[in-house]
């Protein structure tokens, strides 16, 4: 009898597992791409309006290539965003990332990657890999790099450095990317 009964619960189970493996399949084949977006709502829709009373200004997509960033394959550096996105042939980010600034940045335009060091020490004294540079603002070399200790360091803001820090995976997918001779562009 004891054989029987762990047979038939035994069985059970896996139904119940197949159950819910096939009702998680489904929902997951409807469920939208984007958890975020809204379904319109049917009928009349009034328009959002925001603390100040004028109309809501829709949401900026952080993913979304700036505007009057130019074309073609690119590192794009925002500074008000302290946002880099790398940009293919065809204009669209591969890949994007938040930054942590020094003291000096450079002014907004189009720049080259003019030298690339593996791993250095930076001007704060803290070990660096992948570093890009790409400008010169201030007689300060301006460059992207990655802390080895993953650090993200406040720079003292008596000293005038120019370096950019991303975490280490961001690091290793700029290094790949921003070869000698590629263009940066900084905007705004």
């Amino acid at each position: 009898m004891a054989r029987s009964s762990s047979g038939f619960v035994a069985g059970l189970t896996a139904a119940a597992v197949a159950a819910v493996c096939f009702l998680a399949y489904q929902a997951s084949a409807n469920a939208p791409a984007d958890l975020s977006v809204k379904p319109p709502a049917s009928g009349r829709t009034t328009p959002s309006v925001s603390p100040s009373g004028g109309p809501k200004q829709p949401a900026k997509d952080p993913l979304a290539v700036p505007a009057g960033s130019g074309t073609g394959e690119r590192v794009v550096y925002a500074l008000s965003d302290r946002r880099v996105w790398l940009v293919d042939a065809k204009g669209k980010a591969t890949r994007t990332f938040k930054v942590w600034p020094s003291t000096v940045d450079p002014l907004p335009g189009a720049y080259t990657v003019g030298s690339r060091s593996g791993s250095v020490r930076g001007s704060d004294g803290v070990q660096i890999e992948h570093v890009v540079r790409f400008a010169t603002a201030q007689d300060v070399a301006v460059g992207f790099s990655a802390a080895v200790d993953g650090s993200t360091p406040s720079p003292d803001p008596s000293k005038k450095t120019g370096g950019i820090r991303m975490k280490r995976a961001d690091g290793d997918a700029m290094w790949t990317f921003a070869v000698i001779g590629a263009k940066v562009v900084v905007v705004s």
